[in-house]
């Protein structure tokens, strides 16, 4: 029987020499689609060579980034790609992953407390699902602090009554009370 994971709850992947990718914990053949999702939802796994056993997980976690920037919009740019490239050989090299790994933490810990400043200035009120909606993009996007979705109009079904005006009028409101609330987060 295969060993599904290591003694941490780390699943294991095993990589064929035919690429399929085999779930030891479920007992079933994935996609680099199934394994993006379980890093979305916080899985731990390792990826393994079926034939000798080489750990291959960062391999596996590049080509799914390269895959996940051929469809649809980028989310690293060209100038950050050559910056990168360019530090390979640089006696700089051992520093970058330790500071590329605390910028992202960090990254993620104030896309956490925007997502929290921007749910409690929105909770209750007309354009709370517009607003949950927009923040699940932003999240998906890995694109916190970028804002023309919020400015994207009313939401299909939604009442004509006011015109178009009067709800950007409302949203530029709303935007600067939220403005306010995360300049006293960052006090």
């Amino acid at each position: 029987m295969a060993k599904s994971s290591d003694n941490s709850g780390t699943v294991i992947i095993k990589k064929y020499a035919n690429r399929r990718l085999y779930n030891t914990e479920s007992s079933s053949y994935i996609t680099l689609e199934h394994l993006a999702q379980m890093t979305r939802d916080g899985r731990d796994f390792k990826v393994i060579d079926a034939k000798t056993e080489e750990d291959i997980t960062h391999n596996i976690l590049t080509q799914i980034i390269m895959e996940e920037e051929s469809h649809g919009q980028t989310m690293l740019p060209v100038s950050f790609l050559r910056q990168l490239i360019s530090l390979y050989g640089d006696s700089m090299q051992a520093m970058v992953p330790q500071y590329l790994e605390a910028s992202m933490d960090a990254f993620r810990k104030n896309q956490n407390q925007f997502r929290q400043a921007l749910e409690g200035a929105f909770a209750g009120g007309p354009l709370a699902e517009i607003t949950k909606r927009n923040l699940d993009m932003f999240e998906a996007a890995a694109a916190a602090f970028k804002t023309t979705g919020v400015v994207g109009g009313a939401a299909p079904g939604a009442a004509t009554s006011t015109s178009k005006d009067d709800d950007i009028a409302a949203l530029k409101e709303q935007l600067a009370g939220l403005q306010d609330k995360l300049n006293k987060l960052g006090s």
